[in-house]
């Protein structure tokens, strides 16, 4: 495994390779992994340079510690970083970094245990995909503390579990439990907490041994039918489409499945 910090005390957002899989982890554990302004920032080239690397097949989002996934931002520095005047460059920031999360044209999952809320649910609503601890919290604060919520933001949570389920969590600002977060839609599974590890660790090595050019394709696809009909690039879908249609993976895959053996594919 290496390693890649953003800094080497403190909270700090790192990333780590494991084979085919990329590990960003969220380590801020004095105050369940919450983020700071500079841990926001840090994440997009921790992203970028996840993305770049041709052996990284998935990417998996972790929060440090027993007790939390993300806990939100770190409120002791609103005053500072997100008060009047200021709350543009801090949504900046955060926006960055969900924007890169989402941008990753490669499986993306979120490990979650424990809290889960506010800034660390819009971590986990820019992965793909959520497996989830039985001990998983999920929640949106902004009405205990009179703040606004970012309309993109709130849209991919609605796109997610709907509007109602939506307008609840953030007018209750209550906690979802992982059973509801299950019904909803909001969680992929639900697992023991001892077994989530393993769990994410066997789906992002099946995903590994898959396509990655299919996987794109099918990513782009994904998040082109969400966006309103005159934001939507569909000639960026086909061509991701009709790539994979003239790659060696799909001769590959063609070949393994009359042969019948496992397909080796090397995402081009």
């Amino acid at each position: 495994m290496t390693e890649d910090a953003t800094n080497q005390a403190g909270p700090q957002v790192t990333s780590q390779i494991d084979g085919s899989i990329g590990w960003i982890t969220f380590d801020h554990e004095a105050r369940r992994n919450a983020m700071t302004i500079d841990m926001w920032r840090a994440v997009p080239d921790l992203c970028a340079a996840l993305d770049a690397d041709p052996a990284v097949r998935v990417v998996v989002l972790r929060g440090a510690g027993e007790t939390a996934f993300v806990a939100g931002a770190d409120i002791s520095q609103f005053n500072e970083e997100r008060g009047p005047g200021k709350s543009d460059g801090y949504a900046s920031a955060t926006a960055g970094a969900t924007d890169a999360i989402a941008a990753i044209g490669k499986p993306v999952i979120a490990m979650v245990h424990g809290f889960c809320i506010g800034g660390g649910l819009a971590i986990a609503l820019s992965a793909d995909i959520r497996y989830c601890a039985d001990d998983a919290r999920f929640g949106l604060p902004p009405a205990r503390l009179g703040i606004g919520y970012a309309a993109d933001g709130l849209g991919v949570l609605i796109d997610l579990v709907g509007p109602s389920t939506a307008k609840e969590m953030v007018y209750t600002a209550d906690l979802v439990d992982a059973d509801a977060a299950l019904r909803t839609g909001l969680a992929n599974r639900v697992l023991p907490k001892a077994e989530l590890e393993t769990f994410v660790r066997a789906q992002a090595a099946t995903m590994s041994a898959r396509a990655p050019l299919s996987q794109r394709a099918a990513k782009l696809a994904t998040a082109d039918h969400l966006r309103a009909e005159p934001d939507r690039n569909r000639a960026e879908v086909s061509a991701a489409i009709r790539a994979c249609m003239e790659s060696d993976d799909y001769a590959e895959g063609v070949k393994a499945f009359m042969e019948k053996r496992t397909a080796n594919f090397q995402g081009r």
